[in-house]
C-alpha cells in the first residue's frame, strides 16, 4: 500500500508517558476508508483519560476524537462522500448488526471500538505502527478512517465550529434531550463546566428549564457558564445539595448531569434532585471511584440515575438537528470554545483540563 509523505500528529506512547508531537506516515486510503485533512479537532477529557490510562486503548496511538475537515480521497466502494466535501468525524459509528444497534441503541453499539485495535499508520522517525485512538485520530493535520467513521458537515456551517458537534455537542445535547428528557418548565443542575458542560448548558435552555444551575470548582467559569444560559452558578463546596435545594423551593432541581465523573459530584448531583429526579451520568470516572447508596433511600426517594454514552445520540439523526439550532442563533457552537491552539498545545490544555480552567480547547491546524 502506498504510504503518503509525513504530516503532523499528536501521539501517546505508553500509559502515562508524556504526548509527543511527530511525524506520522499514513497510508492511502482503502476499500471503504477516507482521508480526511483536519480543520480542527477538540481537546476532550476523554483523550486526556486515554493519555493516563483512565480508558484503555492499544497503545502508541494518535489521540483525537472530536473533529472536522475536507475529504482529500475515497477508497474504493466509497460513495456518500467525495474529495473536496467537508465532514464530520464520528468516533463511534454503529455496526448496525449487533445486539444494540438491533434496538435501536446505536450509541452502546458492541463493535464501535473494533477499530481502535487497527494500524492506522507509522512513526515517520522508526516505523513504529501506531492505532487511531478512538477510530479517528484527529489530533493530526490528516487522518485515514473508515467511511462509517465520516459524516457529511451540515450546510452552513464551518468546519472549525462543526468538528465540536463530533464529540462535545452531541454528548451535552444528547444527555439533555435523549437521555434526562428536559420537558419545558423543568430545573437543571448541570455539574462541570467544561466543553461539555457548556453544551449541556445550552441545549437545557433550548429545551425551556426553567431553572439552571451550573456547579463547577472554578469561580473563574462563571461568566462562561451564564451565557451558555445558567441562571446561578455555584463553586462547587460540600452545602452543594443544600444551596440547590435552597434555589428550588428546597424541593431540588427536577434533573442533574453529571459531566466531571467523580465519585463526590455523582453523589451530590444525586442528593441535588427533587423526589423522583433524574440523574444522568456523563462523566468518565475510574474504576476506583465508588458511589455508595442505602436501599432505604433508593426506595424513598424515587429517583433515577442513568449513564449516557455520547449522548445517547445518534450521530447520522442528530447532526441536521444541532446544525438547525446553529443557524437559527439558539446553539453557539463558538461560545464553547476558550482557547484556540495548535498541535503543540494539547500537552498545556491537558494541565488546564486536570486544573478545571476554560472551556473547550481547539486545535485549529
Amino acid at each position: 500500500m502506498a504510504v503518503r509523505t509525513a504530516v503532523r500528529a499528536a501521539v501517546v506512547p505508553a500509559v502515562g508517558a508524556p504526548l509527543e508531537v511527530t511525524g506520522i506516515e499514513l497510508p492511502e486510503p482503502g476499500p471503504g476508508q477516507v482521508r480526511v485533512r483536519l480543520a480542527a479537532a477538540g481537546v476532550c477529557h476523554s483523550d486526556l483519560s486515554l493519555s493516563n490510562g483512565t480508558m484503555r486503548v492499544p497503545l502508541p496511538a494518535v489521540l483525537g476524537h472530536e473533529g472536522a475537515g475536507t475529504v482529500v480521497a475515497v477508497g474504493e466502494g466509497v460513495t456518500h462522500v467525495l474529495p473536496g466535501d467537508g465532514v464530520v468525524l464520528n468516533w463511534a459509528p454503529s455496526c448496525g448488526a449487533c445486539h444494540p444497534c438491533s434496538l435501536g441503541e446505536v450509541w452502546l453499539c458492541a463493535n464501535a471500538l473494533n477499530g481502535a485495535a487497527n494500524k492506522h499508520a507509522r512513526r515517520a522517525d522508526d516505523g513504529t505502527d501506531l492505532h487511531p485512538g478512538l477510530n479517528v485520530a484527529a489530533f493530526a493535520e490528516e487522518t485515514v478512517v473508515a467511511a462509517s467513521c465520516v459524516l457529511p458537515c451540515p450546510d452552513g456551517i464551518p468546519l472549525t465550529d462543526a468538528a465540536l458537534l463530533g464529540c462535545a455537542v452531541l454528548t451535552g445535547y444528547g444527555a439533555v434531550h435523549h437521555s434526562a428528557k428536559v420537558r419545558e418548565g423543568e430545573a437543571v443542575a448541570v455539574f462541570g463546566v467544561g466543553g461539555v458542560g457548556l453544551a449541556t448548558l445550552q441545549a437545557a435552555r433550548i429545551a425551556g428549564a426553567s431553572r439552571i444551575v451550573a456547579v463547577d470548582v472554578s469561580p473563574a467559569k462563571e461568566e462562561l457558564a451564564r451565557a451558555a444560559g445558567a441562571t446561578d452558578y455555584l463553586v462547587a463546596s460540600d452545602t452543594t445539595a443544600r444551596e440547590i435545594r435552597g434555589l428550588t423551593g428546597k424541593q431540588g432541581v427536577d434533573v442533574a448531569v453529571e459531566c466531571v465523573g467523580r465519585a463526590v459530584t455523582i453523589r451530590t448531583a444525586w442528593d441535588s434532585t427533587r423526589r423522583g429526579g433524574r440523574t444522568t451520568v456523563v462523566g468518565i470516572g475510574g474504576k476506583d471511584q465508588q458511589v455508595a447508596f442505602n436501599a432505604l433511600e433508593i426506595f424513598h426517594w424515587g429517583r433515577t440515575l442513568s449513564g449516557c454514552v455520547y449522548g445517547n445520540a445518534d450521530p447520522a439523526r442528530d447532526l441536521p438537528v444541532l446544525a438547525e439550532h446553529v443557524r437559527t442563533g439558539r446553539l453557539d457552537l463558538g461560545a464553547l470554545v476558550t482557547e484556540r491552539i495548535a498541535l503543540d498545545g494539547i500537552p498545556a490544555a491537558f494541565e488546564n483540563m486536570l486544573a478545571g480552567k476554560g472551556g473547550r480547547a481547539l486545535v485549529v491546524f
